[in-house]
């Protein structure tokens, strides 16, 4: 198997629809997906502040909106010696673009996935993927403020609780995405909902090296 998912699925990858395999298979050395559709994009209001913050360090943002063009790129590498898939999702606003990024790394000493959000990957976050009727169903575990190396675990209070449901639709030959992040003090922060479609491209290690939110990870988390 390759891809930092369907090593942290295991036997239950098989039972990912096709596209959704294919699209979560990256491997170190494959090629480059690209994907372009429409989201409707909520946020709540008690972190906006925050959410203003983040866009420096390409993660949340502040916006809302209906039918937002989006951009998906995905590429699967090494890094620091583990196996790592990076996301950069762009949402493009009137006259505004937000860039979103994240490192899902393979700690495959501890056997679990690790999520790396924005530039630097300030946030550290277990993931928890499962597979509901062929779709793949990610949710957070413990998190971390990360800063070179350094891990400061957040209590329950200040981390965010974040789903994503993602699957493929035959009939209209599109993948469907629905992202949630909450807390349980500040209630919805924000959620993006839409879909879109996917094609390959050839991987160039420029493309792919400008794409990494993160160039090197020198230690991972506690267990």
């Amino acid at each position: 198997m390759t891809g930092v998912y369907e090593r942290a699925l295991g036997a239950a990858a098989d039972d990912l629809h096709p596209k959704v395999r294919e699209r979560y298979s990256l491997g170190p050395g494959d090629g480059v997906t690209v994907g372009r559709g429409r989201m409707d994009i909520t946020r709540g209001v008690h972190t906006l502040p925050a959410l203003y913050a983040m866009t420096s360090r390409d993660m949340l943002f502040p916006e809302a909106g209906h039918d937002i063009r989006f951009a998906v790129t995905t590429a699967g590498y090494e890094l620091s010696g583990h196996e790592a898939m990076t996301t950069r999702r762009v949402f493009n606003f009137d006259g505004t673009r937000r860039r979103f990024d994240s490192v899902t790394v393979w700690d495959a000493e501890n056997e679990r996935l690790l999520d790396y959000l924005g530039r630097g990957g300030l946030v550290a976050t277990e993931l928890h993927p499962r597979v509901e009727d062929g779709a793949l169903v990610v949710e957070a575990g413990r998190q971390w403020l990360h800063r070179k190396g350094r891990y400061v675990a957040l209590p329950d209070a200040m981390a965010a609780g974040v789903e994503v449901r993602d699957r493929y639709d035959e009939a209209g030959e599109r993948y469907h995405v629905l992202a949630t992040v909450e807390n349980p003090l500040a209630g919805h922060i924000l959620s993006y909902r839409g879909t879109f479609t996917q094609a390959s491209e050839a991987r160039e290690d420029s493309a792919v090296e400008r794409l990494k939110p993160m160039a090197g990870l020198p230690k991972l988390p506690p267990v």
